[in-house]
């Protein structure tokens, strides 16, 4: 069963069971990409947060407030999910994001005819256009939309797994502090140090991310460009009505909403939403060396390093019996690869701000909350499946401290560099010990060896 709706194009058939209009129904039939290619719904729960802003502010500037309430109410339903199989457009589709927009203008219409009349769909009493859509357009709406959307995607999901992923590698730090290992550089023995002291650098890398991050996302990502409307502007806008609101939005979602302060720039650029991206990628990055790290820790478990011990979650091989892979290593830095890569899309998109708009916006939009996904879902993962149960094989690290030759690092100071490097050849060349070298060579003596050689002193200094 179908309907007839209408646009400027004509007429055109829609499902009976649909809230969209015509408008939706040309962008399916126009992009026909599949399901898994949809907007995210984040950016269509956004939207919706955004119309029932909007009717709020028009309430007082004219809108009727019979109108008002059933475009709230039925925004207020988008934008809780209970309307989201109404929402199948996919994420390329024109560049500014109006089929989108026009999307959740019809389907919010269509909703509120019904609780107005009890019919579904159409443009009476409230159009989409007229109504849903007063005193705004697609340019500063969508835009508009992806900070909202960002920000609570920020605060909702990636935050709290950097926390959880933080605290977890804390614990293991804190717990670790006194296992004095071998360090290594360019995958070479090095010096000593203790795992809690390897373990504490990757917390600080996610400090630091979070560092980075929350500051853009407070003070940058705050500032909407809606009020500029098509090319910043403000025509068809009430005076004021971008002031007016980002004061609504911030009492819908409980973020600190602020209108931007130019909206030419809100609205021909997306800079801060590659900024934004590029922290997630530098996040990316840091979670690549942390699940490297512990991979090549872990790698084993006769053959390898096997300083640490992962969780076994699932068999490892389909023809070696017994096998366990470091699989949560390997999600996390395929997750971060994936990440990478929206990045770089992410930033040819924002060059695509040609004089007064950038229309490369589902995209950006698309791959800034796909990351934070990624991540947010990656971490949690890694977290609960690797990291808490994360094992320090102490035998094996004390064997492997044992007989490491830059140990001999502590008697240059003393007896010379020159001297103790020749200490280092003969011990690998002979397959001997540092003291047994350094006795034949007669460069040591054995009270003065074991009085600057010991492992446990030279975790720290400076």
């Amino acid at each position: 069963m179908s309907r007839t709706e209408t646009d400027s194009l004509g007429a055109i058939e829609v499902p009976e069971s649909a809230y969209w209009g015509a408008q939706t129904q040309r962008s399916i039939e126009n992009f026909p990409f599949a399901a898994s290619e949809r907007m995210p719904i984040g950016i269509v729960h956004a939207l919706a947060l955004v119309k029932q802003a909007a009717a709020r502010v028009n309430r007082r500037h004219g809108l009727d407030a019979k109108l008002a309430d059933a475009i709230e109410a039925a925004a207020a339903e988008v934008a809780s999910g209970a309307l989201d199989d109404q929402f199948p457009l996919v994420i390329w589709q024109t560049g500014s994001g109006t089929q989108s927009n026009m999307n959740v203008n019809e389907v919010i219409a269509g909703r509120a005819n019904e609780l107005l009349t009890g019919r579904r769909g159409g443009k009476s009493p409230v159009h989409p256009n007229d109504h849903v859509n007063m005193g705004q357009s697609s340019n500063d709406s969508f835009p508009t939309a992806l900070h909202v959307a960002t920000v609570l995607a920020a605060r909702q999901t990636l935050f709290p797994a950097l926390a959880r992923l933080e605290s977890a590698l804390l614990a293991k730090a804190e717990i670790w502090a006194d296992i004095v290992k071998i360090g290594r550089t360019h995958l070479q023995d090095a010096t000593p140090l203790t795992l809690g002291q390897e373990f504490s650098g990757y917390v600080a890398q996610l400090k630091l991310a979070r560092v980075r991050t929350e500051p853009l996302v407070a003070h940058a990502l705050t500032r909407l460009a809606q009020g500029g409307t098509a090319v910043g502007t403000g025509l068809n806008a009430p005076e004021g009505f971008g002031v007016e609101f980002a004061r609504e939005m911030s009492v819908l979602t409980g973020e600190a909403f602020e209108t931007a302060p130019n909206k030419f720039e809100a609205l021909a650029s997306n800079d801060t939403l590659v900024d934004f991206s590029g922290r997630l990628n530098s996040l990316a990055v840091a979670l690549t060396k942390i699940a490297n790290d512990i991979r090549l820790l872990g790698s084993g478990p006769r053959s390898g390093l096997g300083e640490l011990e992962l969780p076994a979650n699932e068999p490892g091989s389909s023809i070696m019996p017994g096998k366990v892979n470091p699989t949560q290593c390997e999600m996390l830095t395929m997750v971060a690869a994936q990440v990478m890569g929206n990045h770089v899309a992410t930033t040819v998109g924002g060059m695509q701000g040609h004089l007064e708009l950038n229309v490369f916006k589902p995209l950006i939009g698309a791959n800034v909350l796909r990351s934070i996904d990624l991540l947010a879902t990656g971490m949690v993962s890694f977290a609960e499946r690797c990291v808490d149960g994360l094992q320090a094989n102490s035998g094996r690290i004390a064997e492997l401290v044992e007989r490491s030759l830059m140990l001999v690092t502590a008697l240059a100071p003393e007896i010379g560099y020159d001297r103790a490097a020749e200490i280092a050849k003969l011990a690998h060349k002979e397959g001997t010990t540092l003291l047994e070298a350094g006795l034949k060579l007669g460069h040591v003596t054995e009270d003065q060896f074991r009085r600057l050689v010991r492992p446990e002193t030279m975790t720290t200094g400076g």
